[in-house]
């Protein structure tokens, strides 16, 4: 199993193709996301994207424990993999692997059991509630499978392989794609076929990767066979990925929580969401994969103790960083309406404007959310994940915050949650700066 030293050679190629394969694989999952859409809404209607839209926003919620957990172990990966301590790596996956399916276990069960009260407080409309119930039903058998890509992915890339996530992500991207098109494009399943179609391709890409590093890894095989577990190896995951979940659940809610305020307002502007936030989300998404490659570099020279190498990828990744996020908001300006179009039919011309008001209001505004994602990498690498979620608090309350006030405002409505955004991701970042400035030296950064 290929592995990469983050800590040797140049700073900028090192990130940059450590990178790449990670931000490939986001653009795969992003460009999955938009067929998806693209199937539901011009196969099965308005009112299933509808549903799907809703859906998405409550399993990114779920699922972001699971996330949560797999970026925490993988810095303590990553850390050991620095200093070259096998041992101490050994009993990190075990203690890693061990919680992660805990955790999926749990959330599958109380998924199903609550799904009915899930709906209700996500104010999901009746005229939608059969359907979306029918999807979420199917889609939380997924959970699983969803944890076992992300424990093994963490491992590929704490160790510096961000190649083979890429190509098991790509394998399910391409069967999830040929499967939606089949169940709801050919067979005419709705949002059912979407649901089965999505937790096929994520069993064969969870069960392939772990088979994979079973089958290449000497270190993960040693490790499963003794199965051994310490208080000390438990308590460092959870150290890490506590926190790491904690920043990701209360990203993921807040998220959620907007998602209920745009359901109140009805399918129309529930299915222009749905739409915009696919684009906007390929759009962004390879900077919040810059930042988890940032992360694993920090985290990796963090072990070895070379600071100034930290300090050379910190310059790297905020020019890198703003560099990509001002070209893609100057794209997505000209082009929102026409990536519009490729979801909605022009005839929705309802659903289109509120879809590009939403992008021209939001896409201007990518650096903000591109420097928080570097943020939380930076502060997650280091030990200290707490900053991590107090930035997040800022973000997200902020924009909850003020979604619900300045939507309450019959003048502003729902152009207030589009508002809300950038606002919240400016004040974080704000906060972020200051930490970096006021502890650079105890960061050792």
């Amino acid at each position: 199993m290929a592995q990469k030293d983050l800590t040797r050679g140049s700073v900028f190629p090192t990130l940059c193709f450590f990178a790449l394969p990670m931000i490939l694989g986001n653009v795969l999952q992003q460009g999955y996301n938009i067929v998806d859409t693209w199937v539901v809404g011009r196969y099965a209607g308005s009112d299933a994207l509808a549903a799907v839209g809703a859906a998405f926003a409550l399993m990114t919620f779920l699922t972001s424990m699971l996330l949560g957990l797999c970026m925490g172990s993988g810095v303590v990966f990553s850390l050991c993999f620095g200093r070259q301590d096998e041992e101490r790596l050994e009993k990190g996956i075990c203690a890693s692997f061990l919680l992660a399916a805990v955790t999926a276990a749990l959330l599958t069960i109380l998924s199903l059991v609550g799904v009915d009260r899930i709906m209700v407080w996500m104010n999901i409309p009746v005229k939608i509630t059969d359907i979306t119930r029918e999807y979420l039903v199917l889609i939380f058998w997924g959970i699983p499978a969803i944890a076992l890509y992300n424990f093994f992915g963490a491992y590929l890339k704490a160790v510096g392989n961000s190649v083979v996530p890429l190509v098991f992500l790509g394998i399910s991207t391409v069967l999830n794609i040929g499967l939606d098109i089949l169940f709801v494009a050919v067979w005419q399943q709705g949002t059912a076929g979407a649901a089965a179609a999505t937790i096929i391709a994520q069993y064969i890409s969870g069960l392939g990767i772990g088979i994979y590093v079973f089958a290449t890894g000497k270190t993960i095989r040693r490790a499963f066979s003794r199965f051994h577990i310490s208080k000390s190896s438990l308590g460092e995951i959870a150290n890490y990925s506590v926190l790491t979940c904690v920043q990701q659940s209360v990203m993921n809610l807040g998220i959620l929580m907007v998602q209920g305020l745009v359901n109140s307002f009805g399918t129309t502007v529930m299915a222009a969401f749905a739409a915009a936030v696919k684009v906007d989300a390929f759009a962004y998404m390879p900077a919040q994969e810059y930042g988890n490659a940032f992360s694993t570099f920090i985290a990796q020279n963090m072990g070895a103790g070379k600071s100034e190498r930290i300090r050379k990828g910190v310059r790297c990744g905020v020019l890198t960083t703003v560099t990509y996020c001002l070209s893609v908001s100057l794209v997505l300006w000209f082009l929102a309406k026409p990536l519009m179009l490729i979801f909605i039919d022009a005839k929705k011309a309802d659903i289109l404007v509120e879809g590009v008001r939403y992008l021209h209001t939001v896409g201007p505004f990518y650096c903000g959310i591109g420097c928080l994602f570097l943020f939380y990498g930076l502060y997650r690498a280091i030990g200290r994940p707490g900053i991590s979620v107090v930035l997040t608090i800022v973000s997200l309350g902020t924009r909850v915050v003020l979604a619900y006030t300045l939507a309450a405002i019959p003048a502003i409505g729902v152009v207030g949650i589009w508002w809300a955004i950038p606002i919240g991701w400016g004040l974080a970042d704000l906060i972020g700066g200051l930490f970096y400035i006021r502890y650079r030296k105890q960061l050792t950064v």
